[in-house]
């Protein structure tokens, strides 16, 4: 399980970026980068980091011939670049440089949309309007025409409109074609073209309100409405191993995806991209995503994001900003290629010794050389020691160390829980083998000890004092009304009688339970075990925390009475205060225990925290009904909707305290402006 499985922070990254210049961590930026670079950390939050990608130079021109609307184009190992210029329906080929070498296609590619390129220069075009799949040799040389499979299982009525193509080794085509929503089409080069059936649908995941509406509509309803059919991909590639990368937009977290022979996806990116353009696999095991708004996503092999930097142009045609993104490719050098069509233009991208660095790491560690990746991760770390990637590659390489106590630190650092809980079980499995011995001698120590005092006390009373003392503090009126919490956790029905008709608690030990509540629960929050932590280290809101109990606190005894007073309820404002916060019992004496036991789980063991605390849930629950039903006389139907009530009635008060706190702003709003016109006409 990856470290981002336990937290599960999907973004959507590009609206964010665009909305916001987020930046957590201040990073130098280099002067003639006209964006800036960012990563996720690992709770999930966006975080500026150093420049990765520097703009190297643009391709305007191939040779003296101008591109019209460029829409596909791919980069061969040898040097070459093969691409679809589809406003004059050819493909045009250039040196790295972007020097012509050579044209083909004229008079034959219509309106051409994708383009691949093998390794012995083989050019596969997929033709759109010409509803065919163009092969021509290295010449230029239009060798093969692919059309509509002929086959019962493509679909009687489907049409043939050919938009991207890739090509396996074996030479089987992987073909996206337009409003076909059944998956990429697949078709062999045998017999002159074989269609194999279709790879890699997009899954369809129908809304609650779909379900419901389509259960509710006539046949002829349904008929004319649109159904839930599955997304068509917008983009592929292949790598060296087969395995194919689609980016389908609208899919959230299934934006990207790694696809296996069998069309199984192997990737979930921690992060993703609502409207990509292009994918694009580089050398180091990492891939790439370009959005169409011009932003660029680099990812690892387990899908978690290195970077994203670039951006949309707002008309100035700054270098390394796009309008329209069509295409993405890397080289052998590992530089980007972005193909923008409405610019025209290929923008190219050169890493820094930042991204060197860790591709350097990042290669080493994916192929298990754990000990050589930590050499240029130590550079890495020594640029940026907040980078997440770097510190949880760093933990890993120190961990096959058996380095256990560093690996942990880098862990924490990473938030990577899964180094953290292989390292922190290693450690604990250590302690336990050396100390084994000594527990169990101290265990049985202590039980004579215990025994020896019980013997002695019952022959000589050597343990009366101290029975007297704990006695008489047990009968303090405070400490017996504390005390009454085990009895009502064990025996609510008695214990809200207690309550109501014996006085058995007070206001005051109400309150004291309830600053243990607010207490516990911020020790729990911030201080807890690392793998149950959900807020950022050092990033400390205990005033609000406090005061959000507080009003939650308010707003439920309040409603309740409010509620209880019109419906017939028989319970005073003190009890019913008083029963909702001995209700909560359990979270007092369980928490202790669930925070101790959160310092010495590993990631396989969290289970039994968390279903402690559901335990716990249940069981507040279940007091929280009792006292409703009891401490007012409702039966089981009534207080069902006393709490349904309830419940409506907190929902009006947020909403109206929603209400008032905006007006109240805008009349402020309105006062500071009245004052600034008074002070600035007073001035002149």
């Amino acid at each position: 399980m990856k470290r981002k499985a336990a937290k599960k922070k999907l973004l959507g990254l590009t609206a964010i970026l665009l909305a916001i210049g987020v930046a957590a961590i201040p990073m130098e930026t280099y002067a003639d980068s006209p964006y800036r670079t960012y990563t996720v950390d690992g709770y999930g939050y966006v975080t500026e980091t150093q420049t990765a990608y520097l703009p190297y130079m643009t391709i305007t021109k191939i040779g003296e011939e101008a591109l019209v609307g460029p829409t596909d184009f791919t980069i061969t190992k040898d040097g070459y670049i093969y691409i679809l210029d589809s406003g004059n329906a050819r493909v045009v080929v250039s040196d790295m440089e972007g020097e012509l070498v050579d044209t083909f296609g004229e008079g034959t590619l219509v309106t051409p949309r994708g383009i691949y390129v093998t390794a012995d220069h083989t050019c596969y075009v997929a033709d759109r309007d010409a509803r065919s799949i163009f092969v021509f040799d290295a010449e230029g040389k239009l060798i093969q025409t692919y059309g509509r499979p002929d086959h019962p299982l493509y679909g009687s009525t489907q049409d043939f409109l050919p938009l991207k193509v890739i090509v396996n080794e074996a030479g089987t085509m992987y073909v996206i074609c337009e409003s076909n929503t059944n998956g990429i089409v697949q078709i062999s080069p045998v017999e002159g073209g074989t269609f194999l059936g279709y790879f890699g649908t997009n899954a369809t995941d129908p809304s609650l309100w779909n379900i419901i509406w389509r259960a509710i509509q006539t046949d002829a309803q349904r008929a004319k409405s649109q159904g839930n059919i599955p997304a068509t991909p917008d983009n592929m590639a292949i790598d060296e191993k087969g395995l194919i990368y689609t980016v389908t937009r609208g899919e959230e977290e299934d934006t990207l995806k790694r696809l296996n022979i069998a069309g199984i996806n192997m990737i979930e990116p921690d992060a993703y991209e609502e409207i990509p353009a292009a994918v694009a696999v580089g050398n180091h095991d990492n891939v790439f995503v370009a959005s169409s708004q011009g932003f660029i996503y680099e990812y690892n092999n387990e899908g978690e994001l290195l970077f994203v930097f670039g951006g949309s142009d707002d008309g100035q045609q700054r270098i390394g900003l796009s309008t329209k993104v069509e295409a993405i490719q890397v080289d052998t050098e590992d530089r980007i290629y972005v193909l923008d069509s409405d610019n025209a233009w290929i923008q190219i991208y050169e890493p820094t010794e930042f991204t060197d660095l860790l591709h350097q790491a990042l290669y080493l560690y994916s192929k298990g050389r754990y000990t050589e990746s930590k050499e240029p991760l130590t550079e890495v770390l020594k640029m940026n020691n907040l980078f997440d990637y770097a510190n949880m590659a760093m933990g890993r390489a120190l961990l096959q160390e058996e380095n256990y106590e560093e690996a942990i630190a880098y862990s924490k650092l990473a938030k990577d829980y899964d180094g953290y809980s292989d390292a922190f079980w290693e450690i604990r499995n250590n302690w336990l083998k050396r100390n084994m011995v000594t527990v169990l001698i101290v265990v049985v120590a202590l039980w004579l000890i215990m025994k020896c005092l019980g013997y002695l006390d019952k022959k000589k009373g050597i343990l009366k004092p101290v029975r007297d003392v704990l006695s008489r503090f047990g009968n303090l009126k405070l400490v017996k009304q504390l005390r009454y919490m085990f009895f009502f956790m064990r025996h609510p029905l008695d214990g809200c009688y207690g309550i109501k008709r014996q006085n058995q608690v007070s206001v005051g030990s109400a309150n004291i339970m309830l600053v243990l509540i607010m207490l516990f629960y911020v020790i729990n929050k911030y201080f807890c075990g690392f793998l149950l932590k959900t807020v950022r280290e050092g990033y400390y809101d205990i005033i609000s925390d406090i005061g959000m109990i507080l009003i939650a606190v308010v707003l439920v005894t309040g409603c309740n009475y409010l509620i209880c007073t019109i419906n017939d309820g028989e319970g005073k404002l003190k009890h019913i205060y008083c029963s909702f916060i001995y209700s909560l019992a359990p979270y007092i004496v369980f928490t202790p225990i669930i925070f101790v036991i959160s310092h010495v789980v590993t990631f396989n063991e969290v289970f039994f925290v968390e279903f402690a605390q559901l335990f716990m849930l249940v069981w507040i629950a279940i007091l929280v009904f009792i006292s409703i039903r009891e401490i007012n006389n409702y039966n089981i139907k009534e207080t069902v909707k006393i709490i349904g009530l309830t419940v409506f009635t907190i929902l009006i008060a947020v909403l109206l305290a929603f209400i008032i706190y905006m007006l109240w702003t805008q009349v402020f709003d309105f006062i500071q402006s009245i004052a600034g016109e008074v002070v600035y006409r007073l001035g002149n």
